[in-house]
């Protein structure tokens, strides 16, 4: 049992250091000491990650998420090394400390209300009335 748990474990880190990475590309993208060709790469590279269109459809069976396994981190991959080490990794604590933050319980309960009442008005616009 230990073989599975420590490659969900490494799994896991995996995909935590990926998410911190694609936020830290959005961010070089901004940045005045990115040079211009890393903030293309690195702009386009959060955009497609961050996208919810595919390039291949996730439907598609074993090649909708080949993008997501291949693309997206060899796109951050050369993002990375056209990005001056010292800004990246500044870059990263910034994402990080980003990524900590609380999530604000305000806003998702009114994202909640929001989807409520729109379901309550189309149930109220397209419901079949009684004829008496």
């Amino acid at each position: 049992m230990k073989g599975p748990t420590r490659a969900l474990t490494r799994a896991r880190r995996w995909a935590r250091a990926v998410k911190t990475d694609i936020v830290a590309l959005h961010l070089a993208a901004r940045d005045p000491r990115v040079p211009l060709s890393a903030k293309l790469v690195a702009g386009l590279v959060a955009a497609y990650a961050l996208s919810p269109v595919d390039l291949i459809p996730d439907f598609i069976p074993v090649l909708g998420y080949l993008d997501d396994l291949l693309l997206v981190p060899l796109g951050i991959l050369l993002a990375v090394r056209l990005i001056p080490p010292p800004v990246m990794n500044d870059l990263r604590r910034k994402a990080a400390a980003l990524q900590e933050r609380p999530a604000s319980r305000m806003a998702a309960m009114a994202i909640v209300t929001l989807w409520i009442v729109a379901v309550l008005a189309l149930g109220w616009t397209f419901w079949p009335r009684a004829r008496f």
